[in-house]
C-alpha cells in the first residue's frame, strides 16, 4: 500500500470527507485528492496534524501499519 491509499483509508475510518479533512488542515480538497491518488504527498509539516486529525500515527501513514 501507498501513502495515498493509507490516508483515503483512514480518511474513510474517520467518517471525514475529503472537503472536511482538507478544511481540517488549511488545505482544498483538491489537495486531498491529489495525496489520496498519489499525485503528490502531504507536506512533511503537515504529518503529525493529518495523523491527529485522522486519528492514527504518522508510521500508519507512511507504512500503512
Amino acid at each position: 500500500m501507498d501513502i495515498g491509499e493509507n490516508i483515503r483509508r483512514a480518511r474513510k475510518n474517520a467518517g471525514l470527507t475529503q472537503k472536511e479533512l482538507g478544511e481540517r488542515l488549511f488545505v482544498s480538497d483538491k489537495t486531498v485528492s491529489k495525496w489520496e491518488r498519489g499525485a503528490s504527498l502531504p507536506n512533511v509539516a503537515l504529518l503529525q496534524p493529518l495523523a491527529e486529525v485522522l486519528e492514527v500515527g504518522v508510521s500508519d501513514l507512511l507504512n500503512g501499519e
